[in-house]
């Protein structure tokens, strides 16, 4: 049975400047094209230049006018994170939409960032508030709307309140659900202090289900020589079309979260097929991890400590 087309409807961004973590490949690329054919000004900030000018090229086959750009950035050290603020506050622009949407995933053997944090906290959650933090002013600049990518293991395990770091018996799994947990809050407790402190900023989360990205492919530098099984598997329902997205679907989800004047903030967005694993994207119940209030203000001023970054003062 051929596959229903799924897909939604962007609005006019031209005049708008959006930021994507993540856009050199898969589900940010993937985005990135979307909100370009929209007539979005697409900054890419990448940790690999010449994959991102590659990213950037696929981009320009079918939209040679589009406004895409690089910059540099690796969230997993914060020395990185403020040079990026640096260059955009000299650029001085509003940004409009911010997506957090990269991130790492399960690397076999423990490691650490640059600053010492368990890689998967370090980059999934830590990283990206030093970024929410540091560039504040130009997100309160263009009254942004924030879409963070969970996943759906943020439904999944527990955050390590004693071992943040997983100093003491690392598990890939639990060290990647805690990282997206904590993410999760993060992106929710954003929202209110918004509101609380009039930063006029909105944000809302998105999870894209499971589909084929590059998320558990060969990545050397994480001690993962080849795809994962996993991959594998996920790759063959996908194309069958059987329960799974596609990267085409699972990028609607963050899309709508970002774009869509009727998304509202501090919710969650994802597929809304069976199990929420693939689908039109609709909003959904927030996972139970995420709904403590004193988990999320815990885990901001954990981040702030952790990350010398009050977001109010950056």
């Amino acid at each position: 049975m051929p596959r229903q087309a799924i897909d939604i409807t962007i609005p006019d961004l031209s005049g708008k400047r959006v930021l994507i973590t993540g856009a050199s490949d898969g589900m940010g690329l993937g985005m990135a094209a979307r909100l370009a054919a929209a007539g979005a000004d697409v900054l890419m900030p990448v940790r690999n230049r010449r994959k991102g000018e590659n990213a950037i090229a696929r981009i320009r086959q079918s939209l040679p006018d589009a406004k895409v750009s690089l910059r540099g950035l690796d969230l997993s050290s914060l020395k990185s994170i403020e040079a990026l603020e640096d260059a955009l506050r000299e650029e001085g622009r509003p940004i409009h939409i911010l997506i957090n949407n990269a991130g790492v995933m399960t690397p076999p053997s423990r490691q650490t960032t640059a600053d010492g944090f368990e890689l998967q906290f370090g980059t999934n959650h830590l990283g990206h508030f030093a970024l929410v933090s540091r560039i504040l002013p130009l997100l309160r600049a263009g009254h942004a709307r924030v879409t963070s990518q969970i996943s759906i293991a943020a439904n999944r395990g527990t955050i390590n309140w004693d071992d943040l770091n997983w100093e003491r018996g690392y598990n890939a799994t639990r060290a990647y659900q805690q990282s997206k947990i904590a993410f999760g809050l993060f992106g929710l407790e954003l929202d209110r202090r918004s509101k609380a402190h009039g930063w006029g900023i909105t944000s809302n989360l998105s999870h894209p289900g499971v589909a084929p990205t590059s998320l558990l492919s060969a990545r050397p530098e994480l001690g993962r020589d080849k795809d994962t099984s996993g991959l594998r598997l996920i790759r063959a329902l996908s194309a069958s079309g059987i329960l799974l997205g596609t990267v085409e679907t699972a990028i609607l989800p963050a899309l709508m979260a970002a774009t869509d004047p009727g998304a509202e903030p501090g919710t969650l967005y994802g597929p809304s097929g069976l199990g929420n694993l693939g689908g039109p994207p609709a909003e959904q119940r927030m996972y139970s991890r995420l709904r403590s209030t004193d988990d999320a203000e815990r885990i901001w001023q954990i981040s702030e400590r952790l990350t010398e970054i009050t977001a109010a003062t950056a």
